[in-house]
């Protein structure tokens, strides 16, 4: 297996998109040419795939980093392995390449959030050292 950082956007990327958010979230579409472009333009984001041995894209993940007046913050956004591969050390790959990255750009730490009827992620999270933080979550939808 093999994470890499994407740099362009292919068929095969927009392909396995098209594959992969559904395995995610049921409430957004998949990303098209252009919303991939931006991401990978953007200099608040890292946009990684890992590859099997075949070279397939079998996750994706998202670093995203941004400076406020109190410091350097990480997120991880949008980690998805493949079902089909879930178990097989992708989505700890993945992670891993994201704390290397998050660390190596200077951040003070890193967040995200997870559905809690994802056990097997949490698991996996807490088994790389992440810790449960109490807070409160705010959120507003914004019209379409």
């Amino acid at each position: 297996m093999k994470v890499e950082q994407v740099t362009t956007v292919s068929d095969e990327l927009l392909s396995a998109f098209q594959r992969l958010v559904p395995q995610l979230t049921t409430r957004r579409l998949p990303p098209n040419q252009a919303a991939l472009s931006a991401l990978i333009r953007s200099d608040a984001s890292v946009l990684l795939v890992a590859r099997n041995d075949s070279g397939e894209i079998t996750g994706t993940a998202t670093l995203v980093l941004f400076r406020t007046p109190v410091g350097l913050h990480a997120r991880l956004e949008d980690l998805i392995v493949d079902e089909s591969v879930r178990g097989q050390g992708v989505g700890q790959a993945l992670t891993a390449e994201v704390l290397t990255r998050a660390r190596a750009a200077g951040a003070d730490y890193i967040s995200f959030t997870s559905n809690p009827a994802r056990a097997a992620a949490n698991g996996l999270y807490l088994k790389m050292g992440f810790k449960r933080w109490e807070t409160n979550i705010f959120r507003m939808d914004f019209e379409p």
